[in-house]
């Protein structure tokens, strides 16, 4: 099923674009892709066999143009032949020749379809001071603020949610099954709330708001990297035989550059994107997932950005402080993680977390991401730009992607209730969201 969906022709049909894979530049990496799919804990491709399929596809492509060659000759000399006998002999080579030329070209194209199938699993290179291991060996950047520990009475947040009526999960469950909910009362203003601040201080910053679709192709889901690890299952729900929900905003954020040619002039360019993401979450329930920790629905602010080559280090950089801010303004404690090899997935070259002390739950728990793609997302989506002084598509350049969450609501509430919670049951809100609160006092929880 994962070979056809990402075969050459059914990509081309669904999204109406053909992904750009260098394939003789993978094949002469072709020992480092394998160690960085390793490091990864990626599903392995065959490199061997990716080598010799260029290889082959090399000699084909040699091959048809010494048929296209030859036959343009015949062609030639049919048409100067000065008799009937001696123009047969050149027509019926010819039909020879054309015969060959089907073979090699039908050939070719089954082995490009292999090298594509192939090529589009390898994941993106990883940058070198990427910590190498699983998530335990993440590299603790910075830390902001003093966890909130050793306290008695503190409750974690759907005790504290439920205490306030603003969390039902239960008739949700009714409703819709495990792991979704309702947020009530003063419970759904403060998730609008959080999506109006992140927007806002992002556009602050220089990010065009989107208000973008749920729905996506699924080849575009795949083509920005949301695609199941080793032994794991995917995370997408599919609804039709080539559209699913979006897992991100940065999907369809993505899909709005797909296939477009940019002037270097133009970029970078910024957007913070309001959508809902989805995820199947299979897997065991558990103290860790409890509540609103792991939902198969909730509301995203995402950020992304297409760069240049040149711009995307200073682009990542840029969206690491405004995540920085926005959780600081909200009074949070949380720290900054440069993620290891296998967290990264199938897309980023490199990768950071942010976590939040969550007291409740006595732990740290990620509340945000930022992945610099590289130009793994646009070569699969063809986004271009042309550099300047060029003219012509015959220069164009790969654009690079970056992404970041702004705010991920579910994550964020858990942080809030259970770091301003009181001992009388309220919640002290951060005053940067109480002007979106309705009701005076609009700062707690009663």
């Amino acid at each position: 099923m994962f070979k056809q969906i990402l075969s050459k022709r059914a990509y081309s049909k669904a999204v109406g674009f053909q992904p750009k894979l260098d394939y003789t530049a993978l094949s002469n990496h072709a020992s480092a892709i394998t160690q960085n799919m390793k490091a990864r804990n990626h599903v392995t491709v065959d490199m061997t066999e990716f080598v010799r399929l260029n290889e082959k596809r090399l000699s084909l492509y040699n091959q048809l143009t010494a048929l296209r060659s030859k036959r343009n000759e015949v062609s030639l000399a049919t048409q100067a032949a000065k008799s009937k006998e001696a123009r047969s002999v050149f027509i019926a080579e010819g039909q020879q020749i054309k015969a060959q030329v089907k073979r090699v070209q039908e050939d070719l194209s089954e082995t490009e379809e292999g090298l594509l199938e192939r090529g589009l699993r390898i994941p993106n290179e990883t940058h070198g001071d990427s910590p190498v291991g699983p998530e335990s060996q993440a590299r603790v950047v910075k830390i902001v603020g003093t966890p909130r520990k050793e306290e008695e009475g503190l409750k974690d947040h759907v005790e504290i949610a439920q205490g306030l009526n603003i969390l039902d999960l239960e008739q949700a469950a009714v409703a819709s099954g495990s792991s979704f909910y309702y947020l009530q009362g003063m419970g759904a203003f403060l998730e609008m709330a959080l999506v109006q601040y992140a927007m806002h201080k992002a556009a602050s910053r220089g990010f065009m708001g989107v208000m973008t679709p749920d729905i996506v192709r699924t080849q575009l889901a795949y083509g920005c990297g949301f695609q199941p690890k080793r032994g794991e299952s995917s995370q997408i729900y599919g609804i039709s035989e080539d559209q699913c929900l979006a897992g991100t905003a940065e999907i369809p954020l993505a899909g709005k550059f797909a296939t477009r040619l940019l002037n270097e002039e133009e970029l970078p360019q910024k957007l913070v994107g309001f959508g809902h993401a989805f995820r199947t979450e299979a897997g065991g329930r558990g103290l860790t997932t409890k509540g609103l920790y792991r939902v198969h629905q909730f509301s995203k602010v995402e950020l992304f950005a297409v760069t240049t080559h040149a711009q995307s280090e200073e682009m990542m950089a840029q969206i690491l402080k405004l995540q920085e801010d926005i959780f600081t303004d909200l009074g949070l404690c949380f720290r900054i993680l440069d993620m290891p090899t296998e967290e990264l997935g199938a897309s980023a070259y490199r990768k950071f977390d942010m976590e939040a002390w969550m007291p409740g739950r006595g732990t740290w728990g990620e509340i945000s991401s930022t992945s610099n793609c590289t130009d793994y997302q646009s070569r699969r989506l063809s986004i271009r730009y042309r550099p300047k002084y060029q003219t012509g598509d015959q220069h164009t350049r790969f654009c690079h992607t970056l992404n970041g969450t702004a705010m991920a609501v579910p994550r964020m509430i858990i942080a809030i209730l259970e770091t301003f919670q009181r001992k009388d049951g309220s919640v002290e809100i951060p005053r940067v969201l109480r002007k979106w609160l309705p009701g005076e006092p609009s700062h707690l929880f009663v």
